[in-house]
């Protein structure tokens, strides 16, 4: 577990850190089912006794961590977010975490990194696989006279095709659910249950240093935006079984090395570990309401590792070999404990978040509860076809015959409540034109969300069709860094020998969590401001004007900042909805400040109000 410790941890490291979790279902799957065959074997199979022992090993530390998590949360997180905690920490109890989770949250948003029970949705895997394997080998051995290839064979192969099917048309279904990860339980259990010929010594070693570097390329390799698990999520578990294999009827060198003594005591604490190091991470988050420093998290890392030891020694081994009443009655100790973990989470539930632990919390309206951004017509979010888009509901504003072309993600959108607010001072139509996750960028391609490409190329149609000569562009850019800034000149090439001409908005301000968040803690903060740091390097916009050269450049940052401090709010009036999306209020301020047509417009307004005369042609100025 260490590999998604240090990828949860952001340490460069292992970029690629969040396949040890596919590793540990290989393992996972092949000590099992090696245990259930060995019981069958020996004429002791018992579906009881299996669950008393997973009971045994899986409730006392995950019980406990939900325990400290809720004593924790109790006491940091504001209403909404207790809320929300409530809710996962009920799924979690209930081992359905990973279908929350897929309902509400991606595993690589901004959101997730401040849910404290995030981590719980691969225990909810687990799980939910081990209330079907016992069964199904008993039957398997009983019934079909042991053929455990041809049965779990074809099962892995079917959960391995849906899962590269919906690496395109469902990922984050595809990231959290049992039947597009139950291959890789089913690779250990393969491994486990089928009576492989030994290999040669040389075979061995052969196998178990290429696993090696399959498990440490994925690790190194892979990052955020790898396509996952899917195809990619082969190399990492077919790494496991080869070393597993080559280790089971021998050893190399490979397998020595994981035989190190502190190697195998990681290995003992890694549930313990793994269970505490993601709560104290997204609390430190929290807490501090900025992106974690590398010495926090390295110091997150060691007191994981001496709490993991801790439970792993007073908690865990205790609750293996139990004496007395736990001994006997190891399900109804675990009805018990997860109807009390249900009840206190369904009191934060009802409650909606116990919002009396902060009396003097003021609650703020997001920006788009009044469906300013026209989702699901204007701003496509679930189905980003762009045949649901309707060009007759989106002109935002209709002061002239000259249209323009608002183009982009949610970070364009949040412009629209400004632009309507202003529509009378603007003399153009401005056509909104975008989609959740999708930068406008011609050669962008998301696994996550791959209908982004045609969304993209109905933009040029759009633009022909109806004799656009003016593109605004404007995303979440820092989504595009890893990929290259670059990739935008195509883009402007392409609008730019249409003879559109183009601007391109820069990145707008972040924060590290909901402002809403920011916004109480700073007033009680011995020294309250109106202002926040940025949460990424303002050097972005620098790279992007430059990435950008033939078209019109706006750094919102030079508006809306002062170096790397941003005011969120006005008095009572917050600038955005959550962290980094416009309110209402911050889109009006965004749009006078610097939109192209709009500011100029307004500028030349108040100068005229000015000197007494009325002027025109600002719209010449760009």
């Amino acid at each position: 577990m260490l590999a998604v410790v240090f990828f949860h941890c952001d340490l460069l490291i292992a970029p690629g850190g969040y396949v040890g979790v596919d590793i540990f279902f290989v393992i996972s799957g092949y000590v099992i089912a090696l245990t259930l065959m060995r019981d069958l074997e020996a004429g002791q199979f018992s579906i009881r006794r299996f669950y008393e022992k997973r009971v045994r090993r899986i409730l006392p530390a995950l019980l406990s961590t939900l325990t400290i998590c809720w004593i924790a949360a109790w006491i940091l997180l504001l209403p909404n977010d207790f809320f929300d905690f409530s809710r996962s920490m009920l799924s979690s109890a209930l081992s359905v975490s990973n279908f929350y989770f897929w309902r509400t949250s991606g595993y690589f948003e901004t959101s997730a990194l401040l849910r404290p029970l995030l981590h719980t949705w691969s225990l909810s895997v687990e799980e939910q696989f081990y209330l079907i394997v016992p069964a199904s080998l008993w039957i398997c051995y009983r019934y079909f006279n042991a053929r455990f290839v041809l049965l779990f064979g074809s099962a892995a192969l079917l959960s391995l095709g849906l899962s590269i099917y919906a690496t395109d048309t469902a990922p984050t279904a595809n990231f959290f659910l049992l039947p597009t990860r139950a291959w890789e339980l089913l690779t250990g259990v393969i491994l486990a249950v089928c009576q492989f010929p030994a290999a040669r010594p040389a075979i061995r070693q052969v196998l178990a240093l290429v696993g090696a570097v399959l498990i440490t390329g994925s690790i190194i390799g892979y990052t955020k935006y790898t396509p996952f698990p899917g195809l990619s999520a082969l190399a990492p578990c077919l790494g496991t079984a080869f070393i597993i294999f080559a280790g089971t009827r021998g050893t190399s060198i490979v397998n020595r090395a994981l035989s190190w003594s502190p190697l195998v005591f990681i290995g003992l604490v890694s549930y313990s570990f793994y269970l505490i190091h993601w709560p104290l991470l997204v609390f430190l988050r929290y807490t501090t309401l900025r992106a974690i420093t590398t010495p926090e998290a390295i110091l997150v890392v060691a007191s994981s590792f001496v709490l993991a030891t801790l439970s792993w020694k007073f908690i865990e081994q205790p609750f293996r070999r139990p004496q007395g009443y736990i001994r006997r009655h190891a399900l109804g100790t675990w009805a018990a404990t997860t109807t009390l973990m249900m009840s206190i989470a369904a009191a934060g539930i009802v409650t909606h978040g116990a919002p009396q632990r902060f009396p003097d919390i003021v609650h703020k309206a997001a920006a788009n509860d009044e469906n300013l951004w026209k989702n699901g017509t204007c701003f496509l979010i679930d189905n980003l076809d762009p045949h649901q888009w309707d060009q007759k509901n989106c002109v935002r504003t209709s002061g002239g015959p000259e249209k323009i072309l608002l183009w982009g993600d949610s970070f364009a959108a949040h412009y629209t409540p400004g632009l309507m607010a202003l529509s009378a001072t603007i003399p153009a139509s401005i056509i909104q034109y975008t989609a959740a996750g999708c930068p406008p960028v011609l050669s962008y391609y998301s696994y996550a969300r791959p209908k982004c490409t045609k969304f993209n190329e109905n933009a040029l149609s759009i633009i022909r069709k109806n004799g656009i000569k003016k593109v605004i562009l404007a995303s979440r850019w820092s989504d595009l860094q890893s990929r290259g800034l670059d990739s935008i000149q195509s883009t402007i090439e392409a609008l730019r020998s249409m003879g559109v001409e183009v601007w391109v908005i820069g990145q707008s301000p972040e924060f590290a969590a909901n402002v809403q968040i920011i916004d109480y803690k700073n007033r009680h903060s011995n020294a309250p401001s109106e202002s926040w740091p940025l949460a990424f390097d303002p050097e972005i916009n620098s790279r992007l004007r430059q990435a950008a050269h033939g078209s019109h450049f706006i750094d919102p940052l030079a508006y809306l900042c002062d170096g790397l401090q941003c005011p969120y709010r006005n008095g009572d009036t917050l600038y955005y909805a959550d962290y980094g999306h416009f309110s209402k209020e911050g889109s009006i301020r965004a749009v006078k400040a610097y939109f192209p047509v709009a500011a100029a417009q307004l500028s030349a307004s108040n100068e005229d109000r000015k000197n007494g005369s009325k002027s025109a042609g600002a719209l010449s100025k760009y």
